[in-house]
């Protein structure tokens, strides 16, 4: 009795295990019709690296690995107070350029209301004395035409002596006002020449003022780029995520592009798998895929296919694998295929491997 109990649960177990491999290998020869499965998987994400634009000696790094931070959040902060005192010469020469122009500014207008009032008068004197002059004009010839015609008179005795000396004190009065007249136009015409001088003053005063006008945009370049450096030594976070790897420490000296920090967002994480090239064929963008992530035995994440590559990982190698010798061995390819995945928790990490089913079915 004993041993045909004994026959009989040898033979439930035997027929168990047919049963179960019967079932399994169902289900992997359907699997391999309607589904691409594929180990070589990894959890992806955007790694960002955190680095300076400037040199200088960290003063301040408040993060470690692992804590989160928020976009525009400081990392780290340089030693600036060399670059404060030349960003302050700068705005201090800013100050003093624009001071100067407006003391130019002041003393051009200064200049134009004096100048310009002197040129006027200056212009109306030279006016009047050209009217004097004018005036004098025919005077004078008419007295030297009297003093001529009373020396003949006189000499054909037509005329007393008195006669021609009141002609000739006429004429030496006239001319005397008249040389008075030109010496004062020609006084008038110096005094306009110096007023229009003067006035010259405003053309150098304005390629001054120019000048200045040009330090001072020279100046607020400057200063703008002094501000750069300043605001370079101020390092913070590019987006919001978690500190994967933090590589430096408060006084150290670090160089411009030097390697601080690693940080990723957890929300934006996909999977990429590298699926062999006989299958890709299969593939599209759409197709949903279901997940499971070695940490986590026994969880499933649902995904769906994001985009097939258009390249093999080979094609991207860093060094190339000639064939000079002529002997080949053919190795089949792989292809990135990105999977959109599904979480709660934030729990995935870039670099954790997973295992993808693919349904092809659609």
């Amino acid at each position: 009795m004993l041993r045909i109990r004994q026959r009989l649960f040898q033979g439930l177990v035997a027929l168990a295990v047919v049963a179960a491999g019967t079932w399994f290998g169902v289900v992997e020869v359907t699997q391999r019709f309607t589904h691409v499965h594929e180990t070589d998987a990894r959890v992806a994400g955007d790694l960002v690296t955190v680095s300076g634009r400037v040199a200088g000696r960290l003063i301040e790094f408040p993060v470690e690995s692992g804590d989160r931070v928020v976009r525009d959040q400081v990392i780290a902060r340089l030693d600036a107070r060399v670059e404060g005192l030349l960003l302050d010469q700068l705005e201090a020469r800013l100050d003093a350029a624009r001071a100067e122009r407006e003391r130019l500014s002041a003393e051009r207008t200064l200049i134009d209301e004096r100048t310009r009032t002197r040129l006027q008068a200056a212009r109306s004197a030279h006016r009047a004395a050209q009217g004097s002059v004018a005036a004098l004009d025919p005077r004078l010839d008419l007295a030297r035409a009297e003093l001529a015609r009373a020396r003949s008179q006189y000499g054909r005795r037509d005329v007393p002596v008195r006669q021609l000396e009141q002609a000739r004190a006429e004429a030496r009065r006239i001319e005397g006002g008249h040389r008075m007249a030109v010496a004062e136009l020609e006084e008038a015409a110096v005094r306009v020449d110096a007023a229009r001088a003067e006035r010259a003053r405003l053309d150098v005063l304005d390629r001054e003022i120019d000048a200045i006008g040009h330090r001072e945009a020279e100046l607020r370049s400057r200063i703008e780029q002094q501000r750069l450096d300043v605001a370079d030594r101020t390092i913070r976070s590019p987006i919001d995520g978690v500190v994967d790897r933090a590589f430096a420490r408060a006084g150290e000296y670090v160089r411009p592009g030097q390697r601080l920090a690693i940080v990723h967002d957890p929300k934006r994480v996909w999977i990429e798998a590298n699926v062999k090239e006989t299958r890709i064929r299969k593939l599209a963008a759409g197709q949903p895929a279901e997940i499971r992530v070695d940490a986590y035995p026994g969880e499933v994440l649902r995904g769906r296919v994001r985009s097939v590559g258009s390249a093999t990982t080979g094609s991207f190698a860093l060094l190339p694998s000639p064939n000079p010798s002529g002997n080949f061995t053919k190795i089949t390819q792989r292809i990135p295929v990105r999977i959109d995945v599904e979480q709660s928790g934030e729990r995935l990490a870039p670099g954790m491997m997973v295992e993808v089913y693919i349904d092809v079915r659609d």
